[in-house]
């Protein structure tokens, strides 16, 4: 009945095992077989790898560049625009042509002018070394007087400035400052209207010289400086323009022409301002500072860069305005707006000073006498100290520092600094 008793036979012939016998497991196997896609034949063995192709043959060098060429590159060298192999020859061929290191050395120096950050304006000693350097080699057959030199030099400076404005800069406004009674006033105007005060008021020193007057001939032309300036814008039919210049610059020229042929003696020329006067020397030296101080509003009006005078120059201006102390000292006390004398001495003779310490360029040490303008300052007795930058202190004269914010350092008696701190800023007009 259950058929696999006695030893699984069915009648005589033997029976087949159905179910296989267990396989070892594919990880217990060293290699696995290759699997055969689609058929029993082996694949191909892989082609051997090709062998390296042999690298290029070097390029040979470039020949040389020729002289004419490499020196044809010094202007783009000294630019450094050339390329990293112009640059390697050119600078290759440097080290063994004389003439071309030369250029090269020229052409670099040229470059650095070239540089946008730093100024366009001349520098304002150019004039005097150029001058310098000719009257070395020949010297002037009627040289300029060394007091006249200021205004030579400042009148040529501002018509420099001039010559580069343009037209509409001529009507730019510019508003004038000084001090009258203890305080600031001002007065608005254009840059033509300036050059228009500075012809009127030059015109002071041309009468005394018997040259002709910019007002004109009459007999009644105005003695004093704002007299003369008001007088010559009143009588512009129109608004001034540019063509002011001409004839400012010509009476500039006029002036240093006639002083130079006159010779020494002229020098002490009295100049007439209406209440006072001045020496025809110490006269040009005070147009010279009007002139500098004059060019610096036209200057920061129409934005243009405009250096101080030179050192000896600046140092003569200082000179005159701390000689010119004493007597405005008096006269204000007259005014009553300094305080009185405290020890009158007899004339010539060293009284109270003021040590006015003038620092930087044009700097130097001054002594101004405090209580008579006939007394002599005197290191002696000294009673008061101010110390102030040279620039300033013409800034402070010209009227545009309020005297209270002049001075970089005081010591000693405080009522003698004031008095001459506003004295010095009484030195300003129109």
């Amino acid at each position: 009945m259950n058929g696999g008793h006695g030893g699984g036979h069915d009648g005589d012939q033997p029976v087949e095992r159905r179910i296989p016998g267990p396989r070892a497991a594919a990880d217990d196997q060293e290699q696995l077989p290759p699997v055969r896609p689609g058929g029993s034949e082996p694949p191909e063995p892989p082609e051997p790898p090709k062998p390296p192709e042999p690298p290029d043959p070097p390029e040979p060098p470039a020949p040389p560049l020729p002289h004419k060429v490499l020196k044809s590159l010094l202007g783009a060298w000294a630019l450094a625009a050339c390329s990293a192999d112009e640059t390697v020859a050119v600078e290759e061929h440097l080290t063994s042509c004389a003439r071309c290191a030369d250029e090269a050395l020229r052409l670099r120096d040229a470059v650095g002018l070239l540089h946008t950050d730093g100024t366009l304006d001349l520098d304002p000693m150019l004039r005097s070394r150029v001058l310098e350097g000719c009257l070395g080699r020949r010297p002037a057959r009627i040289p300029v007087p060394s007091w006249a030199e200021p205004y030579d030099a400042e009148t040529a400076r501002l018509d420099a400035l001039l010559r580069d404005i343009g037209d509409s800069e001529w009507h730019a406004p510019v508003r004038l400052k000084w001090f009258e009674d203890d305080r600031q006033v001002n007065r608005r105007t254009t840059v033509a209207g300036v050059i228009g005060h500075l012809t009127a008021v030059d015109g002071l020193v041309s009468k005394a010289l018997g040259l002709d007057d910019p007002l004109g001939k009459g007999a009644d032309s105005p003695p004093t400086p704002t007299a003369r300036t008001e007088t010559y814008w009143s009588a512009a039919f129109r608004p001034l323009t540019r063509t002011v210049r001409e004839p400012w610059r010509d009476q500039s020229h006029s002036l240093v022409r006639t002083v130079s042929f006159a010779g020494r003696g002229v020098a002490e020329l009295s100049v007439p301002y209406g209440d006072f006067a001045l020496p025809l020397q110490d006269s040009l030296l005070e147009r010279a500072f009007e002139c500098w101080v004059h060019g610096g509003d036209i200057a920061d009006a129409v934005d243009y860069p405009y250096e101080p005078p030179a050192a000896a120059h600046l140092h003569r201006m200082i000179d005159l305005a701390a000689r010119l102390l004493p007597a405005t000292l008096a006269g204000r006390r007259r005014a009553g707006l300094a305080a009185p004398a405290r020890h009158l001495v007899t004339a010539g003779s060293p009284g109270r000073s003021l040590h006015l310490e003038v620092e930087g360029r044009g700097g130097g040490d001054w002594y101004i006498a405090l209580d008579s303008p006939a007394a002599l300052g005197s290191p002696a007795h000294t009673v008061a100290q101010v110390a102030l930058d040279g620039v300033e202190f013409c800034r402070l004269v010209a009227g545009h520092v309020p005297p209270v914010e002049a001075a970089a350092g005081q010591e000693g008696d405080r009522e003698a600094i004031r008095d001459v701190l506003f004295a010095a800023a009484s030195l300003s007009r129109l």
